[in-house]
């Protein structure tokens, strides 16, 4: 197969992923790994863990990162490329017509409810997340502290979240690094 063909192929494929997959990149995990690895044969099982591995350690949702670099080992830069333009498009060009729609239709009362009933429920999914994440991780002193640090500085200080993150990892690694030593000792 041809470069450029393989590219079209990238760009198909991952149009299609992008347009039919609902629930997130979790979601669609499955569909990238049955289409670029038993329908294509592009990459193998090991290098799906491989990117997972990689998309998860990067910023990012996990279903661009893994479109980007099937696509770039599969086709070099314009595979990256394309892929990711083809798992982007279908969401894009989706919200782009409801924003359209909603600036239209906006001031209708059932419209404002309905999407105060959505809030509700993006909330109530956010809150499922955080639960999820709590349940996973360690629950010691220096967690809670990290955690109750970093609420505290984004909410009621309104410090930027980057800034908190890189400080949680700064004070994740110091507090790692102090535990090491004494269990050295």
């Amino acid at each position: 197969m041809s470069k450029t063909k393989r590219i079209f192929s990238l760009f198909t494929t991952f149009l299609k992923i992008g347009a039919f997959t609902f629930g997130g990149g979790y979601a669609m995990i499955p569909l990238i790994q049955r289409e670029v690895v038993e329908k294509h044969k592009w990459i193998t099982d090991d290098d799906v863990l491989e990117i997972i591995a990689i998309a998860e350690s990067t910023p990012g949702p996990i279903a661009i990162n893994m479109a980007t670099f099937v696509g770039s080992r599969t086709a070099g830069f314009w595979g990256s490329f394309f892929a990711t333009l083809g798992v982007v498009l279908p969401s894009f060009l989706i919200i782009l017509a409801i924003s359209f729609l909603l600036r239209e239709f906006q001031n209708i009362k059932a419209v404002q409810y309905a999407f105060m009933g959505i809030r509700a429920g993006v909330l109530a999914l956010i809150l499922k997340a955080l639960w999820n994440m709590y349940k996973k991780c360690k629950k010691n002193a220096v967690a809670y502290i990290a955690m109750a640090a970093a609420f505290i500085l984004v909410a009621f200080l309104k410090i930027n979240v980057v800034i908190v993150i890189v400080g949680c990892a700064v004070f994740g690694l110091i507090t790692s690094f102090i535990a090491k030593r004494r269990a050295k000792k």
